[in-house]
């Protein structure tokens, strides 16, 4: 006997009933199992290891990190210059390269904001996040990038010093030392990876370029200016003033238990803070 006129037949959904396999009837909310390839592996996703020399890349490839490179070349040229022609150009190697150090971790960690903001600032995020969607990884590869460009800036520091040195002796018969100490070669690594990390602390905190230059420059000023000229606040700056804890390590001078205690509690609020914050921020921003 034929079905009623206007129903369908049920021995697709009764209990039981297997049905079409090419079109498979399931109920609602139930849960649909696709079909698997043979053989097919699952997809690995990206190395850790690429992740961070893509962003190491971002902080050298685009045309705002070369011309930031370039300025900075020019500004380190122009000190050596003026230092040969000063003194009889006698500074000697640590001179020169506490010379070329300084300006590096002012400029460079601008390279960093640069590539910690090139998600948001370039409009390059969605490709970013569906590429690696565990932004924390991207986070890390930033914190790991930076660390390797300012072991970078430390190699081209010595390097320009030993040349400004050797022009000095060679060229102008300067009675220059080629002595270095331990300590300010380490004080000034350890510096210039603080600068760095910092800039891209400030980068991911306020995702927008010219914001977290103007903050990564301007904030720490305004704060030793108010910490030295405000009598009350002046312990409180010694503890939490980055610039100030720093510069004994760029003197390579001996340091102290509370040297260090100040090192570690100015770079809590300057360093690691403003990287907790990006953290979270990069985390819950709408990429659009």
């Amino acid at each position: 006997m034929s079905a009623p006129v206007g129903t369908q037949p049920t021995s697709a959904t009764a209990p039981g009933a297997t049905g079409n396999p090419a079109h498979p009837v399931t109920r609602p909310g139930s849960q649909v199992s696709l079909p698997r390839i043979d053989g097919a592996r699952p997809t690995a996703g990206i190395p850790f290891g690429r992740l961070a020399l893509v962003e190491l890349r971002k902080q050298l490839d685009t045309r705002a990190g070369r011309w930031l490179l370039v300025t900075i070349g020019l500004v380190v040229a122009g000190i050596v210059t003026i230092m040969l022609f000063v003194g009889g150009g006698a500074h000697g190697y640590e001179g020169y390269f506490g010379a070329t150090a300084l300006p590096l971790m002012l400029l460079v960690p601008i390279v960093g904001i640069l590539a910690a903001t090139a998600e948001w600032s370039q409009r390059t995020g969605l490709t970013t996040f569906a590429l690696e969607p565990r932004r924390h990884r991207v986070v890390l590869a930033k914190v790991v990038a930076s660390t390797v460009a300012a072991v970078g800036c430390l190699v081209a520091a010595l390097a320009l010093a030993a040349v400004a040195n050797l022009v000095a002796v060679q060229g102008r018969g300067a009675d220059s030392p080629w002595t270095l100490s331990a300590g300010m070669l380490w004080g000034v690594a350890l510096v210039l990876v603080l600068s760095l990390a910092q800039g891209v602390g400030f980068g991911l905190s306020l995702l927008n370029t010219p914001a977290a230059i103007v903050g990564y420059l301007v904030l720490p000023t305004v704060w030793s200016i108010v910490t030295g000229l405000v009598e009350q606040m002046r312990s409180v700056g010694q503890w939490l003033d980055i610039g100030a804890a720093t510069e004994p390590l760029l003197e390579g001078a001996a340091m102290s238990a509370r040297d260090w205690a100040q090192v570690g509690t100015s770079s809590l609020v300057w360093v690691v803070l403003p990287l907790a914050i990006g953290f979270w921020r990069v985390r819950r921003s709408e990429v659009k």
